[in-house]
């Protein structure tokens, strides 16, 4: 039986996972900086026990680094990591776009276009905080829809470290671009044509791997 395609209650574990991934991600948590629990607990509004666990599952991902006398520092991003991190997704990504284009269900499919129409709207205005949500939003029922729990676990902490990079050198970014890429692969799983879902995905890696080259070349 399909899972049900917006979860109506989640841990607050997963609650303090997303939020601290969105301060890393946005570079409001800086690489290198010390990971101070309280101040997330405060930041969150969410209590010691799941931000606790949020970064212990941030350790194991790469997320956060643990350091003997040091503790928790946001880890610092790997310029010439970078391209692996997006070979490595890319693999990912397109077993995901495939799955989802077979099992996401009616409701699934049209919001994943909507996110998608979000990102493009936002993109023409030139919103980067409106991309961005509208882009996390497309990854979570993309996620969901593909109903492939091991390859999500797999893809989430390497759609983050794209994410802060894209942050971090986002003046060599073009979000119209990248947009149109996200909604190639929406329209691919809205229509279940898995060929066109993974060459959305394909399109999309390729777009954020041109943007690595071109900070890593300049």
């Amino acid at each position: 039986m399909p899972r049900p395609p917006f979860p109506t209650k989640r841990r607050a574990a997963d609650l303090a996972y997303d939020a601290i991934e969105a301060l890393i991600s946005t570079l409001r948590l800086e690489p290198g900086s010390p990971v101070v629990e309280a101040e997330l607990v405060e930041l969150t509004q969410l209590g010691r026990t799941p931000v606790r666990e949020a970064l212990l599952r941030m350790v194991s991902t790469g997320l956060i680094d643990q350091q003997p006398r040091r503790g928790l520092l946001v880890s610092h991003i790997d310029l010439a990591d970078h391209l692996d991190v997006i070979q490595t997704r890319r693999v990912l990504e397109r077993l995901i776009a495939a799955c989802a284009a077979r099992r996401a269900t009616a409701a699934q499919r049209q919001e994943i276009v909507r996110c998608a129409e979000k990102m493009m709207k936002a993109a023409a205005r030139g919103h980067l905080e409106d991309y961005m949500r509208a882009d996390h939003e497309l990854d979570e029922v993309n996620h969901q829809a593909s109903q492939n729990h091991s390859a999500v676990k797999c893809v989430v902490p390497l759609v983050v470290q794209c994410r802060r990079f894209w942050y971090a050198y986002q003046h060599e970014g073009e979000i119209a671009e990248g947009a149109r890429h996200h909604m190639e692969l929406a329209q691919g799983i809205a229509t279940g044509d898995e060929k066109a879902a993974v060459h959305g995905a394909d399109q999309l890696m390729d777009y954020l791997e041109r943007f690595a080259r071109r900070v890593i070349d300049s």
